[in-house]
C-alpha cells in the first residue's frame, strides 16, 4: 500500500484467489440476494430454502432486467410457433 507522505515505492495489494469478500461481482451478488431475497424469508426446512433460492436464481438469471445491459433481462424469451416446438422435442422438420 502507498501512504500519502511515502511515494517512494508504491506496491499493489495481493487478492487471495477465491476469496468472495474481496471480488466486487461476488460481493454485489451476495449483498443483492441478502436484499432480495434473504431478508425476506424465514425458511422452516432445507427443501423450503432449496426450492425458493432455486426458483429466485432461476428468475434473476433468466428474466429480471438488469441495469448492465441495458434493463433488459439476460435471457429474453422466445416465443416459438407449433411447427418448432415439435422440431425441438422430435429433432425432425415436419414432412
Amino acid at each position: 500500500m502507498c501512504s500519502p507522505t511515502k511515494i517512494s515505492r508504491c506496491e499493489s495489494v495481493f487478492i487471495t484467489p477465491g476469496s468472495p469478500w474481496e471480488n466486487g461481482y461476488c460481493e454485489s451478488f451476495n449483498g443483492r440476494m441478502r436484499d432480495e431475497l434473504l431478508n425476506g424469508e424465514i425458511f422452516y426446512t432445507l427443501t423450503e430454502a432449496q426450492v425458493v433460492i432455486e426458483n429466485w436464481r432461476e428468475h434473476y438469471n433468466t428474466r429480471r432486467p438488469h441495469s448492465s445491459l441495458g434493463y433488459r433481462p439476460p435471457v429474453p424469451e422466445v416465443v416459438l410457433s407449433k411447427e418448432m416446438k415439435g422440431v425441438i422435442e422430435t429433432g425432425q422438420m415436419a414432412a
